[in-house]
């Protein structure tokens, strides 16, 4: 299985995520190297956004760090807003991954590790929003190292006009140590073979309609996973299968479907990823985006669901990470209106 997984990372980790905005974008990169170490997290790049009540902006991160140390290490980036009293806005999306330290090989560029989140952003008042990419790193068994934010490769974008429309889906609450066994897992044992993310995970029902003026959607997610190695905290104990090294393999098939008059499914698109996750990563985010669906006139209604198709092909049983602390979206996604 080693050879297996080894060839999956290396396929994937040159496959750059699709983003998804209606006009243009703006990007603020960090211009200099910064160093962060275990603790609080660190603000890298921030954007000041106005917007009137209701108005949205798609902000998407992408942190891309080095390490001091060959050990493995933590490393999670965030996308957080603050209002004009720096009191925190709206829900704050994150992701994360093991560092494998700097002698780390199986990146596209070794001992770069990158990671990407994505938040749409609907402003509560009319004000100004100072919009920030945050990243934080934390380990059981060091404390004496530091992970490095690269310059020109860590950067905060954000569309620069409103997303008109915009839907968000995340779905239920998954602590990071889910000792209740609240999360939804998939593999073997006690583990469901497959689950639909946005579905019939408990996440609440959630149509969205494409706004009538719109030609096409974009839809994009981004799925947090977790391998459960006999032994890890992250994982409830009764779904730890194998021991530390055997790593998962999960298929994922993102799907949007319009619905006709009734409620059914009228037509369908999707984009299938097969995904590897060793357990030294232990967590990792897949990128899944359509672009360019088109609004079939033919189905009676403009009414979409997304959801995501998560199944188990081999190796360790894969908790699907979702909102941690009731305020961070660790799995989620996002459908915006294109109007040309």
């Amino acid at each position: 299985m080693a050879g297996v997984l080894l060839g999956l990372l290396l396929s994937q980790s040159v496959q750059p995520p699709a983003r998804a905005d209606d006009g243009t974008v703006t990007r603020t990169t960090l211009a200099v190297d910064k160093e962060f170490t275990p603790g609080p997290s660190v603000n890298m790049v921030s954007r000041n956004i106005t917007l009137q009540t209701g108005e949205s902006r798609h902000l998407r991160a992408r942190l891309e760090a080095t390490s001091s140390t060959t050990a493995i290490v933590g490393m999670t980036v965030r996308i957080r807003c603050f209002d004009v009293s720096g009191a925190p806005v709206g829900i704050v999306s994150a992701s994360g991954r093991n560092h494998e330290g700097y002698d780390t090989s199986t990146y596209a560029k070794p001992g770069h590790l990158p990671i990407y989140a994505d938040l749409l952003f609907t402003a509560p008042a009319a004000g100004r929003y100072t919009c920030g990419l945050f990243g934080s790193t934390y380990a059981s068994s060091a404390s004496d190292y530091s992970l490095t934010a690269v310059a020109g490769g860590t950067w905060l974008e954000s569309s620069d006009r409103n997303q008109k429309g915009a839907g968000w889906w995340q779905n239920p609450a998954c602590e990071s140590d889910d000792r209740g066994g609240l999360c939804t897992y998939v593999g073997q044992g006690a583990a469901n073979p497959d689950a639909f993310v946005f579905y019939n995970d408990g996440s609440p029902s959630r149509r969205w309609t494409a706004d009538p003026a719109a030609v096409s959607v974009d839809v994009l997610a981004n799925i947090e996973l977790t391998t459960c190695p006999v032994g890890t905290a992250s994982c409830a104990a009764v779904m730890h299968d194998f021991p530390r090294g055997v790593g998962s393999v999960v298929d994922l098939r993102l799907q949007s479907i319009q619905l006709d008059t009734t409620g059914h499914t009228c037509r369908t698109h999707e984009q299938y990823v097969r995904k590897a996750v060793t357990d030294d990563a232990h967590h990792s985010v897949a990128n899944l985006a359509i672009a360019g669906i088109d609004i079939a006139s033919t189905c009676g209604t403009r009414a979409f669901v997304m959801r995501i198709h998560v199944k188990h092909i081999e190796g360790q049983t894969v908790k699907i990470d979702g909102v941690q602390g009731g305020a961070t979206s660790l799995t989620n996604g996002i459908a915006i209106n294109r109007y040309s």
